[in-house]
């Protein structure tokens, strides 16, 4: 593996004293996903590392604060850092790194409300781990340094639901409420509380409380025209947000297409919605498949994943839908328009409702966009203002209502 990442200074890899180490480090770089270039600069930046650390045997651990110390000394801290972070994710799957205790006082409850989220309640493991996330914030915040557990109150726990609702929205919050009451009721029943703290009010969020948020569609070719795809990125960018726009797909339903997805044959797109888990196959126009073609030939990495849309940065890997979203908000912010407040889902709301103008009838609507039920999809009716001026009634003139009124 040394020679195919470096062939023509090879020996000085092979030859040097710590060349296990490196031989084995290249091959996990390379086995896990990373590209040429990338692996070939951590070998390179971690073969300075060892050298200059001394005699490091092949049988040698390493701990966390030993691998901070090592790297730090070097100039070039961004790069050397995320070669440090690659070597420590190698010396964990080698077992090699020593694990150190977790010096947080509320370590054992954690470990002890995992089990509970998924032994007892059988949650998911990304379900369990946003339930951690906000027991660790809670404690972090309304639990003192100097305080126990069991001196929390009701007073303390709304202290720190009021300035959770600071910084996030109302829907955000209710899910943060949530899973704060969950925590809390675990900490009573295991005795670590006095008394019942899971008693919360939660913000009222009503069902289409506000109409969806849709692009213009001349916007949304504005949008699409202004992502530079010139480089690998741009064109990966341009067809997932592509997609979403002409064919009205869920970030989660973009980012879970396989190569094996496209037709080519029959110019048709195989898409599992995640609601329905109906397969919708949809007919690929010709600048569709123009699209797809050339990301496929200049934005995606050579690859053996089955997956259409990879992230980026080594190693390769499929990207989330999360990473989605944050690609819409980086090309929307870079493209200059006024699209202050829409987000990914902008894209998916302009597809509904250029499909409405255009007269295309409810229920074919819902079913392109994976609706349960109608009530999903009459939203978009709110937003077609001019043909809801057409159905009104006309107001009776004054001078009618004096009449009537006179008689």
């Amino acid at each position: 593996m040394l020679t195919s990442l470096f062939p023509k200074y090879h020996r000085r890899y092979l030859e040097s004293p710590v060349a296990d180490w490196l031989a084995g480090f290249a091959e996990w770089l390379v086995s896990t996903g990373y590209a040429h270039d990338p692996a070939h600069d951590h070998v390179r930046r971690l073969k300075q590392v060892l050298e200059g650390r001394g005699s490091v045997t092949p049988d040698a651990v390493f701990s966390i604060a030993e691998l901070t110390t090592m790297f730090a000394a070097s100039r070039q801290q961004p790069l050397f850092s995320g070669t440090r972070r690659a070597f420590e994710r190698f010396l964990a799957a080698r077992g090699r790194l020593i694990v150190e205790p977790d010096c947080n006082r509320f370590a054992p409850l954690l470990d002890a409300y995992r089990h509970h989220l998924l032994e007892t309640r059988g949650l998911a493991a990304s379900t369990a781990s946003q339930h951690l996330a906000s027991a660790a914030t809670f404690l972090a915040e309304a639990v003192p340094a100097d305080a126990s557990l069991q001196e929390l109150s009701a007073q303390t726990v709304q202290q720190f639901v009021a300035a959770a609702g600071q910084r996030v929205k109302r829907q955000s919050l209710q899910h943060t409420i949530a899973r704060l009451r969950a925590f809390l009721r675990f900490c009573h029943d295991r005795g670590e509380l006095r008394a019942r703290l899971d008693i919360i009010d939660t913000p009222r969020c009503y069902r289409d409380e506000l109409p969806p948020r849709a692009l213009a569609w001349h916007l949304v070719r504005k949008l699409l025209h202004s992502i530079d795809r010139s480089d690998p990125l741009g064109c990966r960018d341009h067809a997932m947000l592509y997609l979403m726009a002409y064919y009205g797909l869920r970030p989660s339903e973009v980012v879970a297409l396989t190569l094996t997805a496209i037709d080519w044959a029959n110019k048709t797109l195989h898409v599992e919605q995640c609601k329905t888990h109906a397969v919708l196959v949809l007919p690929l126009s010709d600048q569709a498949l123009r699209v797809l073609k050339r990301y496929l030939r200049c934005g995606r990495p050579g690859s053996a994943l089955p997956q259409l849309f990879l992230r980026g940065r080594s190693p390769a890997g499929p990207i989330k839908h999360t990473a989605l979203c944050d690609v819409y908000e980086k090309r929307a912010r870079q493209s200059g328009l006024p699209l202050q407040g829409s987000s990914s889902y902008s894209l998916r709301h302009a597809f509904a409702m250029r499909l409405l103008e255009h007269g295309v009838g409810i229920k074919a609507i819902g079913d392109l966009l994976g609706h349960h039920t109608l009530e999903s999809t009459c939203v978009y009716l709110r937003l077609q203002t001019k043909a809801l001026r057409e159905v009104g009634l006309p107001l009776p003139s004054l001078a009618t209502a004096r009449i009537r009124s006179r008689a």
